[in-house]
């Protein structure tokens, strides 16, 4: 997708952080929005904030965890304006803590956001897309689909689950008209990081990350555009990010080793101790 100048674009997860930078750059080059989310406050200030820039956008309540609903959302945007450009799958929720604290629920809730939430965008805007033989599905994974995080394990089960989801449509996709992207962000300052943890001191693990490497929500939404713009396959948004899949990829046995190494050097200091 060349321009976005006039494309139908829907976006999940619209109310902050990467969704909403997505939404503000968009708007600057021409596209016309369909804004989701759950949270209908922040939601409406973003869509306000668009139009009164002289953007085209709506805001629509979604739970992208409902099937029906998000199918019916695309339907409905099919249905007003007659095709739909591109669909980024953006919502997604974090969960810290080790995989002995983390009971069946908190996996549920996770998966279901970030994988079902995704599935069920992917396939309901590619039927669309093709039957009118054109389209574009980008979908925002992590720099934690590409190699072992700790800490996160459900949350990287469900972004590696999103790569595979994403480049096995892209290859279907491709002699249908539909191109589908995955979107591999580093370290971004988004509202993630407040995301609830189990059985970890939230402070000393913050401090653990190599926040130095990140970048602001808004610098990520330029990057994924261009991005998106070239059609890549896979998108990885920051240098650390470029820089560890290329190691994962030479070697995925070094790469072990190294979040190993460090995995050891901290569980100790980032995991609360247990009393009684």
């Amino acid at each position: 997708m060349k321009s976005f100048r006039g494309k139908t674009v829907l976006i999940t997860g619209a109310a902050s952080g990467i969704g909403r930078s997505l939404a503000e750059n968009l708007s600057l080059k021409g596209a016309r929005l369909i804004l989701a989310d759950l949270n209908t406050r922040l939601l409406d200030e973003v869509t306000s904030v668009i139009t009164r820039k002289g953007g085209t956008a709506s805001g629509n309540y979604l739970d992208v965890t409902k099937e029906t609903a998000f199918k019916k959302l695309i339907d409905d945007v099919v249905r007003d304006y007659g095709h739909l450009d591109c669909i980024f799958n953006n919502a997604g929720i974090g969960l810290g803590g080790e995989v002995r604290d983390i009971g069946y629920a908190e996996w549920e809730r996770v998966l279901k956001v970030n994988l079902n939430g995704v599935i069920y965008g992917s396939i309901h805007a590619y039927k669309a897309m093709v039957k009118q033989g054109f389209g574009h599905i980008v979908n925002i994974a992590s720099l934690e689909g590409l190699i072992p995080f700790p800490f996160t394990v459900p949350y990287v089960t469900s972004k590696y689950a999103v790569i595979g989801l994403s480049t096995g449509m892209r290859v279907e996709g491709a002699p249908l008209g539909v191109d589908v992207s995955v979107v591999c962000p580093g370290f971004i300052r988004t509202p993630i990081f407040e995301s609830p943890v189990i059985n970890l001191d939230r402070e000393a693990a913050m401090k653990s990350l190599p926040m130095a490497f990140s970048i602001s929500p808004d610098e990520c939404a330029r990057r994924i555009l261009k991005g998106v713009a070239r059609n890549k396959a896979i998108i990885p948004v920051t240098g650390l990010t470029r820089v560890l899949w290329w190691l994962a990829r030479i070697s995925p046995a070094i790469m072990i080793w190294l979040v190993t190494k460090n995995h050891s050097r901290t569980v100790d200091r980032i995991r609360l101790k247990q009393t009684g």
